[in-house]
């Protein structure tokens, strides 16, 4: 056999193990795992010092088309993915229009079409009104599924009480994924926001506005049986409850909670630390840790919801919620790994593995035969600094600003095809991932 490319000199790791071997690739998908030192191929890569682990999926990014393209588009998005070492994206639908229907999918599809530069697919938005349309929605090819708001965020989507919920949860068939802040408890505590004190926010958005929905959510899944993923998840008791509800219930957790905590981010960031849920003392990002190491956590998705500097620069709480994140998700993971907060292993199990197996990619997230060659390449013991300079979002900033790391993606590469390399992004080729329903 001839392969099209060899991947060799790397250490390859999966989410169970980490080990020297050669990767052979043909037709875009890996052919063979082991020592092809007796093969010839048309290419070969060398990966010396580097780490290839199976393509990182960011289930969570918001790109702001249409409608809010002076934030972000498809095109700056996925590029901003790329150089972080994303291979494949899952886009969330308050735009503008909403993606409600399947119209607007086919519409973002169409967007996406040669202008994207890693894999994405699409979320459809469930709403008070087009619960009966789900069904067919979540099985567009290039959907990923189901996203409610369960609490006002940036976007007019909005499904705040139980019969909503009700609805939408007695029709769907695959895991949908849910903002869990309790909106009648926001709309009780909106007094607690004070004028141009962007602290208030994780007061106003407090723990039990959090916990509040996420139990109210998990009542009416186990009553339908319906599996459901509880985004972005930012509290202790959240995570106790959750621990409990593992049968039915994934767990998302983010970098940034991970990595910020109040009340220093506020001092530091100002109103560049505001997001939803808010971020939290360091009570609760021990705990979100916690659930990192003991497995109650399934995946780290970025929340990627970039806003402009003059919009962040508003005084709170006109100030927008959402900071950048998809082009930090790996650099900032990978320097915890090197701390010592996570193994590789788990790492790539949160972020490739898991978002695969649990939304049922196909060919994905995985070191396999017959997967995809999707690999991000790492250097674990690069060392250097994040910088605005260096993001490539339309935002054009990030809150790791100044940020020491160690650990970096080297080279993003999609189906065999080498999309970015030291720094430089080569094209777009991204393409709408498919599912196993």
């Amino acid at each position: 056999m001839v392969f099209d490319t060899i991947y060799t000199g790397s250490q390859v790791a999966t989410h169970k193990e980490t080990f020297f071997s050669d990767i052979g690739v043909k037709d875009g998908k890996i052919i063979q795992i082991g020592d092809l030192s007796e093969f010839t191929s048309k290419k070969t890569v060398n990966l010396k010092g580097l780490h290839l682990i199976p393509g990182v999926i960011d289930s969570q990014v918001h790109f702001r088309e249409p409608g809010l393209e002076h934030k972000e588009d498809l095109s700056s998005g996925t590029k901003s993915a790329v150089m972080g070492g994303i291979t494949g994206v899952f886009e969330m639908p308050n735009t503008n229009p909403s993606t409600t229907t399947e119209e607007a999918i086919l519409d973002k599809l169409n967007r996406a079409k040669n202008r994207a530069y890693c894999d994405y697919a699409f979320y459809a938005g469930g709403t008070d009104g087009n619960s009966s349309d789900l069904p067919d929605l979540e099985n567009i090819d290039g959907c990923c599924g189901v996203k409610v708001f369960m609490g006002a965020s940036t976007g007019s989507l909005l499904v705040a009480n139980d019969d909503g919920l009700d609805k939408i949860l007695s029709k769907i068939n695959h895991r949908a994924s849910f903002h869990c802040e309790d909106q009648s408890r926001l709309e009780e505590r909106v007094d607690f926001q004070e004028i141009g004190n962007v602290k208030s926010h994780e007061i106003w958005r407090d723990e039990l506005s959090c916990l509040t929905a996420t139990k109210r959510l998990i009542n009416l899944a186990k009553k339908y049986n319906k599996k459901v993923h509880v985004l972005h998840v930012t509290t202790e008791e959240e995570i106790d409850f959750l621990s409990n509800n593992k049968d039915i219930a994934s767990v998302e957790i983010t970098p940034q909670h991970l990595t910020l905590n109040s009340p220093d981010c506020y001092d530091d960031l100002g109103t560049y630390a505001q997001m939803n849920p808010p971020i939290r003392s360091q009570r609760h990002q021990k705990k979100l840790w916690e659930a990192i190491r003991s497995g109650v956590a399934d995946i780290i998705g970025s929340d990627h919801a970039p806003h402009t500097k003059e919009e962040k620069n508003n005084p709170y709480p006109q100030s927008p919620s959402g900071m950048p994140g998809v082009q930090t998700l790996v650099p900032v993971m990978l320097n915890h790994v090197n701390n010592g907060k996570l193994t590789l292993e788990r790492f790539i199990e949160l972020t490739s593995y898991n978002p695969s197996n649990l939304f049922k990619i196909k060919g994905k997230g995985r070191i396999e035969i017959g997967f995809d060659a999707d690999f991000t390449i790492i250097d674990m013991s690069k060392e250097t600094t994040i910088t605005n300079d260096w993001i490539v979002s339309k935002c054009g900033w990030t809150p790791y600003n100044g940020m020491s790391i160690k650990g970096w993606p080297v080279m993003t590469i999609i189906r065999d095809n080498m999309v970015m390399k030291d720094g430089e992004i080569i094209e777009p080729l991204g393409k709408p991932m498919s599912f196993s329903r």
